[in-house]
């Protein structure tokens, strides 16, 4: 058969890896090959894990970014490491109460970090391939590696920023 299903026991499946993995999330890859000209993939994130903000290169393309599960917060930065914008999205209850949007895209060379603001969330990630894990993304060199006390502090004051304004 051709078609795949993403049942909601597969959703399930990748929130019970995040909630297990000492990164605190973990994804899926939807395409086959990493060659493949659109590369997809679930990504089960949760509220205590720090991805280091980064950007992806201008021949990657934009990256969209679909709630499917969830809230998130979408956070934007300047070439210094100050928030330029902050994008709350979600699905579901999230959407229906709040009337969030249900999905971002973000440009090549932006500077952005996602973080889970409800635990179980996950995103359905979209970005153009083929996949070069040598330059997939560029860490800021402004925030602090993953896995460290620093990492965890810098994401403690982003959830302060969320919270109370940036």
């Amino acid at each position: 058969m051709c078609i795949r299903v993403f049942s909601t026991k597969y959703l399930d499946d990748i929130v019970d890896q995040a909630a297990v993995s000492p990164r605190r999330r973990q994804h899926r890859n939807i395409h086959t090959d990493y060659a493949d000209p659109c590369q997809r993939l679930f990504n089960a994130i949760e509220p205590d894990s720090y991805l280091r903000p980064h950007r992806h290169g201008t021949a990657q393309g934009a990256e969209t970014m679909i709630a499917v599960r969830g809230l998130m917060a979408l956070i934007v930065f300047g070439d210094g490491g100050g928030i330029d914008e902050i994008h709350r999205f979600g699905a579901g209850y999230y959407v229906q109460e709040n009337r969030l949007p249900v999905g971002v895209e973000i440009p090549p060379a932006c500077w952005h970090t996602v973080l889970a603001l409800a635990p179980g969330s996950v995103l359905l990630e979209m970005k153009a391939g083929p996949f070069n894990p040598d330059a997939s993304k560029f860490h800021a060199p402004w925030a602090p590696e993953e896995g460290g006390e620093a990492g965890r502090h810098y994401l403690s004051e982003l959830r302060e920023k969320l919270i109370h304004g940036f």
